[in-house]
């Protein structure tokens, strides 16, 4: 339990700001329009995924709708009672709100707006929303819910001091995001460039040429994985040969999975079994995600929902490869969309074996073309393990401040 300082007053949020649901007129179609007129909508799913600002939406509601809905302004606290459930934004933009958000107006002089943003976006309060929310589906609040939340104020300095030292951590996470963005817009054009040939590096002239991903591979080198029929549940035993699944190149590791074969079997489907360096490529559901199989690996086989890619490495470089595999214009090539909408599929094998690889004749260009991706990927893994440690430091300071377990001198 929290033990907050004793000169921190208790109070309800009713207490020192006022609530108000948002609205949907009816019909709604009849209010959108594409023209200029008229002010913003503003849906639940204009809600950022991160940061504290709502800066834009799609949709423009006409005069007559919005006369018939809850108006909002740039700098307004609005708050979610539906999909992103309890979460805080400020306004960068001036609307009219759905009625999946609350807005909250009339800040008393004891409570600074940001403070409040940080303090509904803590722990304390999620548990708050947890215990009072309506319904037993989909989680979701109302304005008497949210009166009901219970916060304790610092002094009002105080409350000012903790927010400005917690919009610095979000300022320097912001920044950093945005460097991660702009890092990746650089290498993938990079890539682009590199592979295409458009742009050679140093030291290399030579030749380019187009293979089949079945010419880079040894013979045999592209195996979908077994039937259904051949590999069911009932053949698992609790140890002995693994069974890489989906998860193992999706998410990039060996560790993941707990389904394995006796030797028998894997014997029985060896031409199913992985080796140091093969690829691994998800083929439903998630696709196109590949993983090179590392050296010290469980011996095992693929499941039917992975395909597995043995390169010839006197023909193409791995690394190469791999760049090139997860190439934005290739990855299209090689998804089926033809059913549209989320069902997507690997193209079939035909098409799979035969789809065009542009590379340098000499393997020596191929690896500097890799290293100079590498290098950069590199780059962008520092500063994404540098964010998420603010992230975490972000966390660990949001909890110490909000709950007065450090105090900040005013």
């Amino acid at each position: 339990m929290v033990t907050y300082p004793l000169d921190w007053k208790e109070c309800c949020l009713n207490d020192v700001i006022k609530i108000k649901r948002g609205a949907s007129p009816r019909p709604i179609d009849s209010y959108l329009t594409l023209s200029s007129s008229g002010v913003n909508w503003i849906k639940i799913g204009d809600a950022p995924q991160n940061g504290k600002y709502i800066v834009s939406t799609a949709e423009k509601i006409t005069k007559g709708g919005a006369n018939h809905s809850v108006r909002v302004y740039q700098g307004d606290f609005i708050l979610s009672n539906s999909m992103s459930f309890g979460r805080p934004y400020l306004l960068g933009i001036d609307g009219c709100i759905h009625d999946g958000w609350l807005t909250l107006y009339d800040f008393q002089d004891e409570v600074d707006k940001d403070f409040l943003y940080y303090l509904l976006s803590s722990p304390v309060v999620k548990e708050q929303y947890a215990s009072f929310a309506a319904g037993s589906g989909v989680q979701n609040l109302n304005k008497e819910v949210v009166k009901k939340v219970q916060v304790l104020l610092p002094s009002l300095p105080e409350q000012q001091s903790i927010a400005s030292i917690l919009s610095d951590f979000d300022e320097h996470i912001d920044n950093l995001t945005k460097l991660i963005e702009k890092k990746k817009a650089i290498r993938d054009g990079a890539l682009e460039d590199l592979v295409n040939g458009k742009s050679r590096l140093d030291g290399f002239d030579g030749e380019w040429e187009e293979k089949t991903l079945e010419d880079i591979c040894i013979p045999n080198g592209l195996v979908r994985g077994p039937f259904g029929g051949s590999l069911k549940k009932d053949m698992f035993v609790r140890q002995g040969n693994k069974v890489y699944e989906q998860r193992n190149a999706i998410y990039k590791s060996v560790k993941i999975g707990n389904y394995y074969v006796a030797d028998e079997k894997y014997y029985e489907l060896s031409r199913f079994a992985v080796k140091a360096n093969d690829f691994i490529v998800s083929c439903s559901g998630t696709i196109g995600k590949i993983y090179r199989i590392p050296k010290n690996h469980p011996k095992g086989i693929i499941n039917q929902a992975l395909l597995k890619i043995t390169i010839d490495v006197n023909k193409c470089d791995l690394d190469y490869f791999y760049k090139y595999f997860v190439w934005d214009k290739f990855q299209h090539e090689i998804i089926d969309n033809t059913q549209g909408g989320a069902m997507k599929n690997l193209v079939g094998m035909d098409v799979f074996r035969n789809s065009l690889i542009r590379m340098p004749k000499d393997i020596a260009e191929q690896q500097a073309i890799a290293s100079v991706l590498t290098a950069m990927d590199e780059e962008i893994e520092a500063l994404e393990v540098e964010k998420a440690k603010m992230v975490g430091i972000r966390e660990g300071a949001m909890v110490d401040l909000l709950t007065g377990r450090v105090r900040l001198k005013v």
